[in-house]
């Protein structure tokens, strides 16, 4: 399966190193000036728009025009940057990772290789398969109503309901896919709803198992190959850990919002958890804020915590595999009960905005104690 990339800049050099990179990760590479490009996002679906910030206002038209046209599939989008200053300037423009310039071969495989993996995942989540089979679909504290499910991803779903439903409300669908054993019951909340009753359902809070079921009936009856799932970011070292989230230093940062899930392991425990990046450093380091939707989520990493403080010097291995772009959190702001418990740690990680990286990393350090354990 093909991935395009739009590359806007008159920087030979970094366009030299750039389309090396990405040819590299399996990305075909278009290069263009800044007028060029926005009439090609207006005519072709890229996987990535990289964009010189050389001419911050033309830059910022580019990634504005891509995101406009993301209802075609998300774009992952980069921005090119020499002063580094204007960091938190270019992802409120809307980028979600930043390339320094003068960019080196090392820098551009570090943080491409995040975005490649953003890239497959987000196409491997886009890709549906049509399927017409009965739906029983329960709005919170409703009555049970009949539907028909249209087409299937492996985050959501298009039904046609008798009656309208509402945006954002909450919902179950119970379904029996054809060659399955057994029905399975999807929680989720709508994405968008039509006056016909066709409505667009994003799934929330699947259970592993039920997860695999959709990937793996997905794969099997797929009109063509979908996407394989990326590689996760192995190489990262945990700084700081608390029950609502950590802070993770790698070369290849996934960007703020992305949902992520993580994988620690240390001794016999090991701790899977959802999250979504809160805080990108760059080349350096990600702050994540971990979903916690159960107590029994946040019971785990609690037991790991203890283990770590309980065991000085211990390191874990920790893995890092992109879920989405742009986390679909019920509740985007977190947890209703992480909000009321102190953790120093996530009041930094949701309060980022108005410090720079150097600011931040020394609030970091600061808090660090005996009850942060750090690798």
């Amino acid at each position: 399966m093909a991935f395009h990339a739009l590359l806007v800049s008159q920087d030979d050099d970094s366009v030299t190193v750039l389309t090396s990179v990405l040819s590299g990760f399996g990305l075909d590479v278009q290069r263009c000036s800044y007028p060029d490009g926005l009439c090609r996002l207006t005519e072709q679906r890229f996987d990535a728009v990289l964009v010189d910030f050389d001419d911050p206002h033309s830059a910022a038209l580019v990634l504005q025009n891509a995101s406009a046209v993301s209802g075609r599939g998300s774009s992952v989008t980069v921005a090119l940057l020499s002063d580094k200053t204007k960091v938190r300037n270019v992802f409120g423009a809307g980028a979600n990772f930043v390339l320094y310039k003068p960019i080196t071969h090392e820098a551009a495989q570090a943080s491409l290789r995040a975005a490649t993996a953003i890239i497959k995942r987000e196409r491997r989540r886009s890709f549906r398969v049509a399927v017409q089979v009965p739906v029983q679909l329960r709005v919170q504290n409703g009555p049970v109503m009949e539907g028909i499910l249209l087409d299937l991803s492996e985050e959501g779903l298009d039904v046609l309901a008798v009656q309208a439903l509402y945006p954002s409300a909450a919902i179950t669908a119970v379904i029996q896919l054809p060659d399955t054993a057994g029905e399975l019951e999807l929680h989720g909340e709508v994405a968008w709803a039509n006056p016909n009753g066709q409505t667009g359902v994003r799934l929330v809070e699947l259970a592993e198992q039920t997860r695999e079921t959709l990937k793996s009936w997905l794969t099997q009856h797929a009109p063509e190959i979908p996407p394989e799932d990326p590689e996760p970011v192995a190489h990262c070292k945990l700084t700081d850990l608390s029950t609502g989230g950590c802070y993770v230093e790698t070369e290849s940062p996934f960007p703020e919002r992305s949902g992520i899930i993580l994988s620690l392991k240390a001794s016999d425990l090991e701790v899977q958890a959802e999250g979504m990046v809160r805080v990108m450093h760059p080349g350096y380091g990600m702050g994540i804020e971990f979903a916690a939707h159960t107590a029994e989520e946040r019971e785990q990493v609690t037991q790991f915590i203890t283990s770590l403080t309980s065991n000085p010097g211990t390191v874990p291995e920790l893995l890092i595999m992109p879920r989405a772009l742009s986390a679909n959190w019920a509740n985007p702001e977190g947890n209703g009960e992480n909000q009321e418990l102190e953790d120093p740690l996530l009041e930094l990680l949701r309060n980022h905005e108005a410090l720079g990286q150097e600011d931040f990393l020394q609030k970091l350090h600061q808090q660090r104690g005996a009850e942060v354990p750090a690798s």
